[in-house]
């Protein structure tokens, strides 16, 4: 497997992340090693809350979380994805797959040995996320899920999807960082725009993001359809907290919450949550309130 690295100095002053990187090796499933970095803000000791990105972002997206987060008395690990941010990139297409995302995250838990996390994912965190709690749920004390969710290919999919589907994979050029502008309700500032593209030196670092929308099961008998139906078998037993808290501009995932408060116990009787004001990517509109959800959350269960 041929890995790109980005260079450390295109990480260099990023305005409003001043976390220290944190790296660990985990196994790439073809006999080598991939690097992957982490933000790990907060006493060891704290409950730690883990904060899943998605699509084409990386833990930049929370700087604006992390901080009331630790203020509050928790641990905020926030890790870049294989393929995206300071983490390692293999640079062939097809080193990717879904099952791959899951199973290298699950390295990191386990070298990290979380327990007792609070999971907050968003986009292509939940698709990760919910499938690492389906396989280990012993592990999790509570989800906040957001402007996420996990097809299993049995559902029809909205044409612009399929569309988006196909652009990502052939557009001359893959713009990341006005990709997140335009899932964003406030237009970001372009030195931030800028720190979205910065794990991206040219398009060949890039191939992660551009197959990453391939990746979701359109179809029932997409490579991943069956592990995602198994995986919600354990998500319709999960009896412990489960809150949603979906943005109310956010026209790709809207409408997502009603089916996780319908099928998930855990998410019976809770005080979900419609952030307003906030776009796809509500880590970027609203951090500051989407963090003050989760506080909340965490200190009522």
């Amino acid at each position: 497997m041929k890995i790109l690295r980005t260079p450390e100095d295109r990480f260099h002053n990023l305005p409003g992340y001043p976390f220290e990187p944190h790296y660990l090796t985990i196994p790439d499933h073809e006999g080598g090693h991939l690097r992957i970095h982490y933000v790990d803000e907060g006493p060891p000791s704290s409950p730690p809350v883990l904060l899943m990105h998605g699509e084409p972002s990386w833990s930049y997206l929370y700087r604006k979380m992390i901080p009331p987060i630790v203020a509050a008395g928790f641990r905020a690990v926030a890790p870049d994805l294989i393929g995206f941010g300071r983490s390692d990139k293999p640079a062939r297409r097809q080193d990717y797959t879904y099952q791959r995302h899951v199973d290298w995250i699950q390295a990191f838990l386990d070298q990290l040995n979380l327990n007792q996390i609070t999971l907050v994912c968003q986009d292509w965190g939940g698709l990760i996320g919910l499938r690492l709690l389906a396989s280990h749920p012993e592990r999790f004390a509570r989800v906040v899920a957001a402007n996420t969710g996990m097809p299993t290919g049995d559902q029809k999919m909205p044409e612009a999807f399929l569309q988006w589907q196909q652009l990502s994979r052939e557009m001359p050029e893959f713009p990341v960082g006005a990709i997140v502008g335009g899932g964003c309700a406030k237009p970001p500032a372009p030195e931030v725009i800028a720190a979205y593209d910065a794990p991206f030196p040219d398009e060949t670092y890039k191939e992660a993001a551009r197959i990453f929308p391939s990746l979701v099961p359109t179809s029932p008998d997409d490579p991943a359809a069956q592990a995602n139906r198994e995986a919600w078998q354990t998500l319709q037993a999960f009896t412990k907290p489960f809150l949603t808290a979906f943005s109310d501009k956010d026209p790709i995932t809207r409408g997502g919450d009603k089916v996780f408060k319908k099928l998930i116990p855990g998410a019976d009787g809770r005080s979900h949550t419609v952030i307003i004001g906030g776009g796809h990517f509500l880590q970027e509109d609203c951090g500051e309130e989407f963090a003050r959800v989760v506080i909340d959350f965490i200190k009522t269960t």
